[in-house]
C-alpha cells in the first residue's frame, strides 16, 4: 500500500529497507463468525463497503471467506488461533500452514498480515505464552521461504492488561512480569517492520465506573477533555489516550521501539447487555462507532504523541454473533444483524452514495434493545470534586470482545489523595490500563 507521507512518517511505520505494506489511516472491520446464522462470506462485501471499510480482519483463515474476497480489493488480515501455537514450533508445519492458508489464495485475495495468537501474554497460560514468540518466528520464516515476507507481515494482538501503570499516559509502562516475553516480540517488530496490535475498549472503563468516567469522553462527543500533566498533551477522547499510553510504554522500554507503530486491532461498543453492563445501549453504540468511523473518514487519525503517524483501527465487529459465550454484550457488538439489516444507523455517507450502516441516512432499526434515538451530548467532560459515590480504588476493567472466550481483568493501581489528580484519573478511567490488524 503506497503512502504519501514524508520519510519521518514512513519510519514510524516500518524500517525503510523493508517494503511491507505501510500502515495509514483507514477503516478496518473485524469479521467474526462465532454464530450459526450468518450469511455466506460473499454476501458481506456490500455491507463492508456500505460503512466505507477497506480492511477486514478475520479470526482464522476460513477458506470460504478467503475465496469470497478474491478480487474484492479489500486488504485482509488472517489469524492463527491460540490452539495452533504449539504446533508452529515445527518449521515444517508452519511452512505448510502458510502455503495452505495464505499462499494458495494469492494474489487474488490481498492478504497483508497474519496475526499469530490473540491476547496470549495476559492469558495466564505459561505454555501458551512460551509458544507465542517461536510461532511468530516460524510463520515469518515460512513467509521468507515463500518470498512473501515483503508483502505480508506477522504480528500478535494484545490486551491492554499488558500495561502496568496507565495514568497519566506519560507515566505508562509495561508490566514487569511480562517484559521477558514481550521484549523479544518488540525486537521482532523492529526487525521486521511490523506493528504491535492492541485491543482497546473504552466501554469497559465506563461500565465499571459510570459516575466518574465521562460518557462524552468515551463516545467521541464534545467535551472538555483533560491534559496530561507529564506531557502537556490534551486528550478529548479515551481511545487516543489509551493508544498514547502504549506509545509511552514502548518509549519507556527503549529508544529502538519508537519505530514500532500501533494498530488498534479491536475497538467497539455493545448495543445491548445485561442489566449490570452499564452503558451497553444501542444509542451509545451508535455514537461510539458512528463518531469513530466519521473521524476515520474525514481526517487523519493521529494521536498527540505520534502526530506524524496515521493510526489504523479495526472496529469490532461486523455482525452480532449469537454463539459467543459470556455476558449478553459479547453477542451484541455487531454493526449488522445476521440478516444484513443494520443494528443502528451510523449516519455516514460512503463514496457510493449510500448511508453506512443503514438503508437511509436517518433510520436504522434494532433488534438489540436499548434506545435508538438520542442527540450528541455536549460539554461536561470533566467531573467536579463532589462525587463520592465510589469508595473503592480507581480502576479500569480490561477485556476483549473479539476473543472466543470473554475474559475480564481488573487492575487496581493506587489511591490518590490529590483531588485534581483524582478527578483526572476518574475522567480518564485508565488507572489500570487498557488500550489498534493491519
Amino acid at each position: 500500500m503506497a503512502s504519501s507521507q514524508i520519510p519521518f512518517s514512513m519510519l514510524c511505520v516500518a524500517l525503510l529497507f523493508f517494503s511491507l505494506p505501510l500502515i495509514v489511516s483507514s477503516i478496518g472491520i473485524n469479521y467474526g463468525q462465532v454464530a450459526n446464522n450468518l450469511p455466506p462470506p460473499k454476501n458481506v462485501i456490500p455491507l463492508l463497503k456500505s460503512v466505507g471499510a477497506t480492511k477486514v480482519k478475520l479470526y482464522d483463515a476460513d477458506p470460504q471467506a478467503l475465496r469470497a474476497f478474491s478480487g474484492s480489493g479489500f486488504e485482509l488480515t488472517v489469524a492463527l488461533g491460540n490452539e495452533y501455537l504449539a504446533q508452529m514450533k515445527d518449521s515444517d508445519k508452519a511452512h505448510d500452514w502458510v502455503k495452505q492458508n495464505v499462499q494458495a489464495y494469492l494474489p487474488g485475495t490481498k492478504i497483508v498480515a497474519i496475526v499469530v495468537g490473540n491476547e496470549v501474554l495476559t492469558s495466564n497460560q505459561s505454555a501458551l505464552t512460551a509458544a507465542l514468540f517461536p510461532a511468530m518466528q516460524s510463520i515469518h520464516a515460512a513467509l521468507v521461504d515463500c518470498g512473501l515476507n515483503k508483502q505480508i507481515f506477522v504480528t500478535t494482538a494484545h490486551s491492554l492488561a499488558i500495561l502496568d501503570v496507565s495514568y497519566p499516559p506519560s507515566a505508562t509502562s509495561f508490566r514487569r512480569d511480562l517484559l521477558g516475553s514481550l521484549t523479544p516480540i518488540l525486537d521482532f517488530h523492529v526487525k521486521t517492520g511490523s506493528p504491535i496490535l492492541i485491543n482497546a475498549y473504552p466501554f469497559f472503563a465506563y461500565e465499571v465506573n459510570p459516575k466518574h468516567v465521562s460518557l462524552d469522553f468515551v463516545l467521541f462527543q464534545p467535551n472538555q477533555g483533560f491534559t496530561d500533566p507529564g506531557s502537556n498533551f490534551h486528550y478529548d477522547n479515551m481511545l487516543f489516550a489509551q493508544v498514547d499510553a502504549v506509545y509511552h510504554a514502548l518509549d519507556a522500554v527503549g529508544i529502538s521501539y519508537k519505530k514500532v507503530p500501533i494498530v488498534v486491532s479491536e475497538t467497539g461498543w455493545p448495543s445491548n447487555g445485561d442489566p449490570q453492563e452499564v452503558g451497553a445501549t444501542c444509542d451509545n453504540a451508535r455514537k461510539y462507532n458512528g463518531n469513530l468511523i466519521k473521524m476515520m473518514m474525514s481526517k487523519k487519525m493521529r494521536t498527540p504523541i505520534r502526530p506524524d503517524c496515521d493510526l489504523t483501527i479495526f472496529v469490532f465487529a461486523l455482525f452480532n454473533e449469537n454463539m459467543k459465550p459470556g455476558p449478553t454484550s459479547e453477542r451484541n457488538y455487531g454493526l449488522f444483524n445476521p440478516d444484513g439489516t443494520p443494528v443502528y444507523s451510523l449516519g455516514i455517507k460512503t463514496s457510493s452514495g449510500g448511508s453506512g450502516g443503514s438503508k437511509n441516512s436517518t433510520g436504522g432499526g434494532s433488534s438489540s434493545g436499548g434506545n435508538t434515538g438520542g442527540s450528541p451530548g455536549g460539554g461536561g467532560g470533566i467531573y467536579t470534586p463532589g462525587i463520592t459515590e465510589n469508595p473503592s480504588p480507581d480502576y479500569m476493567s480490561i477485556s476483549s470482545a473479539g476473543v472466543k472466550f470473554s475474559n475480564l481483568h481488573l487492575i487496581c493501581l493506587f489511591y490518590t489523595s490529590n483531588i485534581a489528580s483524582a478527578i483526572l484519573l476518574r475522567q480518564l478511567g485508565l488507572v489500570g490500563a487498557y488500550c489498534l490488524g493491519g
